[in-house]
């Protein structure tokens, strides 16, 4: 579903991403460990062309995210077609980023309206049942100004499905909130996992890694570290980057 090749990002001299190679296989939650500054996020909005590349090849379900390969030279796609490849990726941020002045349906619905071109009421009937699935069925008229922390996120995971994505991502969706919310949106993302979805998910909660995630990857410096299953990074780190900073965060 993803699959990363020798990627680099540069923020004027400074080397955020020095040369990432992953593949995240249809249905791998993939968790992503590191500390802060580790290029992280950045990797995260490079696979869907927030952030440019500056080497490498990225590819999203077989299609080469935000280039066309012509011989050896690749060719930006305008944004239009960008957008069209973004439909099939889901992305649910730190901040939750809703809309205040619309209501959680309204949030939901305003994507598939207006970008898929769904009709109001087929927006409504699915937003209606992804609220429901994130355990938000009675605040579909709340704005988020009426809701707390966590279950403004968890509107955003709904906002999310709702163009129907192939692959989700989450940039430490937990970080933000109140410790005692945090359970409620990791419950969302487990059933997501359990119902199939391909997820990349940077985060710190290191229980849900262990429990959810089929790998685990440890960036650091821009680069990945060390790579395995959770029990294998978890529980027996090889690399003495990892071991310091898991004693630091277990």
């Amino acid at each position: 579903m993803v699959k990363a090749e020798a990627v680099h990002k540069h923020f004027g001299r400074l080397e955020v991403l020095k040369g990432i190679d992953l593949e995240v296989a249809p249905g791998e939650v993939m968790c992503v460990l590191g500390p802060s500054g580790s290029g992280k996020s950045t990797f995260l909005r490079c696979v869907n062309h927030l952030e440019k590349i500056d080497a490498g090849r990225l590819w999203v379900n077989g299609h080469l995210m935000g280039y066309r390969q012509k011989g050896d030279r690749l060719y930006e796609l305008r944004d239009r077609e960008v957008s069209e490849q973004r439909r099939e990726i889901g992305m649910v941020f730190q901040r939750f980023n809703l809309f205040p002045h619309m209501t959680a349906m309204e949030n939901v619905c305003e994507a598939p309206v207006h970008v898929r071109r769904r009709s109001k009421a087929e927006a409504r009937e699915r937003g209606a049942a992804l609220l429901e699935r994130v355990g938000l069925s009675d605040k579909t008229d709340s704005y988020p100004s009426q809701l707390s922390g966590g279950q403004q996120q968890r509107v955003a995971i709904a906002r999310a499905l709702a163009m129907e994505p192939k692959l989700m991502l989450f940039d430490e969706p937990t970080s933000a909130l109140d410790p005692e919310l945090v359970g409620e949106v990791l419950e969302v993302m487990k059933q997501l996992a359990l119902d199939g979805m391909t997820m990349i998910v940077v985060t710190h909660e290191i229980g849900f890694a262990r429990e959810v995630g089929d790998t685990l990857v440890f960036l650091d410096g821009g680069v990945v570290v060390e790579k395995g299953t959770p029990e294998e990074v978890i529980s027996n780190p090889r690399n003495r980057r990892t071991q310091d900073f898991l004693s630091r965060v277990l």
